[in-house]
């Protein structure tokens, strides 16, 4: 085993163990923490349920750029990392890259609504959603630059004519 094999199979078990992570979270923890809250608060305080949609499309998205970079890693591994395959994988991250910024900010609007209604404090949560909104814009701008040399390569731009 070569040291490239090796280190894509090392990525593709960490890959696959944060989608274990992901998948109990959306399956198990999310819909515990949902019922709880209900229970808390009988009285049919609804300002969880937009905030459920944006956790559960931050999730999805997320799952789905998992499989695409579990994706580029086989291409990697199998001598085609400069293919046309792994630029698809790579504008496919990038748009769910966007995807989870759009989610991150309506999240972000939802807890300024609730915090406005209730008259709590969201200076946590939202601190918190924009460190997540930074970290997803910084893999965004890492997945353009990793993306532009893969367009400019004439080899691709031949196989697309």
């Amino acid at each position: 085993m070569n040291v490239k094999r090796g280190s894509t199979t090392f990525l593709k078990v960490i890959i696959f163990l944060v989608g274990i992570a992901v998948l109990t979270l959306c399956i198990y923890w999310m819909p515990v923490l949902t019922i709880r809250d209900i229970k808390a608060h009988p009285g049919g305080d609804y300002s969880i349920y937009p905030l459920l949609v944006c956790a559960y499309g931050i999730c999805i998205t997320f799952s789905f750029s998992l499989y695409q970079v579990y994706k580029l890693l086989t291409y990697i591994e199998r001598d085609n990392a400069f293919s046309e395959l792994s630029l698809k994988s790579l504008k496919v991250i990038k748009k769910c890259a966007f995807t989870a910024i759009f989610f991150i900010v309506l999240m972000i609007i939802s807890l300024k609504v609730i915090s406005i209604i209730s008259g709590d404090d969201p200076a946590g949560p939202i601190s918190l959603s924009l460190m997540c909104l930074l970290a997803t814009s910084i893999i965004a701008a890492i997945v353009d630059v990793l993306q532009k040399p893969l367009e400019n390569d004439p080899d691709i731009k031949s196989k697309n004519d």
